[in-house]
C-alpha cells in the first residue's frame, strides 16, 4: 500500500495520547483496541486506516512481527479463502529513537461493520449475519484440522466482520451476503505448536509491575482461547451483551449449537449453555474494567508524577 511515512513521522512528533484528536496532524478515530488506536488521517485521499502498535523494542522484534503479519494475511486469504482488506505495515524510529509501528488497511465503510449493523437489522437478519460469520470461521478451523504443521487462531467477534456491498439506507442481510474479515493485525498462528508472533509483547501496555503476573496467570490462556472454536464462538455471542443486544443471546446460542450439529458435526463441539456465556462475559468484563483502571493509574504516574510520555491510547469508558 502507498503509505506516507513522513506524514506518520509528523503525526508521532506531535502525538497526544490523552487526547488523540488534538495533535497537530488531524485524525478521525475509527476504533480502539486493547493496546492500539485505529484512525484515519483527515484530508488523506488514500483511504487508509492506521493501527498504531507501540510495543517493539528492537528491529528483530519488528522483523518477526512483519513476517508473521504478512504470512497470517497470506494464509487467511490464499489458503483459507477469507476475504480481507488490502493491507500493509510501516515502521520507523521517532525523534527519541523509539520504534513506532503501524499496521495499515484499506479503509472500510464503518457503517458496514458488524457491531454497527446489528442495530439496523431485524432479529432474523442478525441471526443470518452470525451464521455467515460461523461459516467463515469454519474455513479457518477446517484448514487447521487438515494441516499437520500450522494451527490458525481467529478473533470472531462480530465487530471483526464487515458486509461487502452494504447499503446503510437499505440495510439487508441474506444467505448470499459476503463478509470481509478485518482483524488481521495480531497474527495468530502456530507452526508445530510454536507461536509465530511474540505474544508477550502485547503485555507492554500493562504497567511494568503487573506484567510478570499477567504473563504467568493469563497470557497463555488468553492467547490459546483464539485457537479454540468453541471459546471463540462463546466470545462472539457474549459480545452481544456489550453491544447492548442482550435480547439476542439466547437465539444466538441456539443458532450456534444448531450450526455445530448440522454444518460442523465433524468437529464434535459440545453445546454452549447460557450460563457459560453469562459467566464468560462477566469474567471478561470485570477483568477489562480492572485492567483499564490500573492502566489509567499507570498513565497518571508516568505523565503527572514522572513527567514522561505515555505511549498508549486508552479507550473511553464503554457501557457494558
Amino acid at each position: 500500500m502507498d503509505i506516507d511515512l513522513n506524514l506518520l513521522k509528523e503525526f508521532e512528533k506531535y502525538i497526544d495520547t490523552n487526547h488523540p484528536e488534538n495533535g497537530k496532524v488531524p485524525i478521525k478515530i475509527l476504533g480502539f483496541g486493547e493496546i492500539s488506536l485505529v484512525f484515519e488521517i483527515v484530508g488523506d485521499s488514500k483511504q487508509i486506516a492506521y493501527k498504531r502498535i507501540p510495543i517493539f523494542d528492537n528491529v528483530a522484534q519488528v522483523k518477526r512481527h512483519i513476517w508473521a503479519y504478512n504470512e497470517y494475511n497470506r494464509i487467511l486469504k490464499e489458503e483459507v479463502g477469507l476475504i480481507l482488506p488490502n493491507y500493509g505495515c510501516a515502521w520507523f524510529r521517532d525523534e527519541r529513537g523509539k520504534i513506532q509501528f503501524y499496521c495499515v488497511q484499506e479503509k472500510i465503510n464503518p457503517e458496514s461493520v458488524g457491531n454497527k449493523i446489528i442495530h439496523e437489522l431485524t432479529d432474523e437478519e442478525i441471526k443470518t449475519l452470525v451464521l455467515l460469520a460461523l461459516r467463515e470461521m469454519k474455513k479457518v478451523w477446517t484448514y487447521s484440522k487438515k494441516n499437520d504443521k500450522i494451527d490458525l487462531g481467529l478473533d470472531g467477534q462480530i465487530s471483526n466482520f464487515s458486509v461487502i456491498g452494504y447499503e446503510p439506507e437499505n440495510p439487508k442481510i441474506t444467505n448470499s451476503t459476503k463478509l470481509r474479515y478485518l482483524d488481521t493485525s495480531t497474527p495468530m498462528f502456530k507452526i508445530h505448536g510454536m507461536e509465530a508472533m511474540e505474544a508477550v509483547l502485547f503485555l507492554k501496555s500493562a504497567p511494568s509491575f503487573l506484567r510478570w503476573l499477567l504473563k504467568a496467570a493469563f497470557l497463555e490462556d488468553t492467547v490459546n482461547r483464539y485457537y479454540d472454536w468453541r471459546r471463540v464462538s462463546i466470545d462472539l455471542i457474549a459480545n452481544f451483551f456489550k453491544e447492548q443486544r442482550a435480547d439476542m443471546i439466547k437465539p444466538l446460542i441456539q443458532l450456534t449449537n444448531s450450526f455445530f450439529t448440522e454444518e460442523a458435526s465433524e468437529f464434535e463441539i459440545e453445546k454452549i449453555s447460557l450460563k457459560e456465556v453469562q459467566d464468560y462475559y462477566k469474567s471478561d468484563r470485570d477483568m477489562w474494567v480492572i485492567f483499564q483502571k490500573v492502566r489509567k493509574f499507570d498513565r497518571f504516574l508516568k505523565t503527572k508524577v514522572f513527567k514522561k510520555q505515555y505511549d498508549f491510547y486508552l479507550p473511553p469508558d464503554i457501557e457494558r
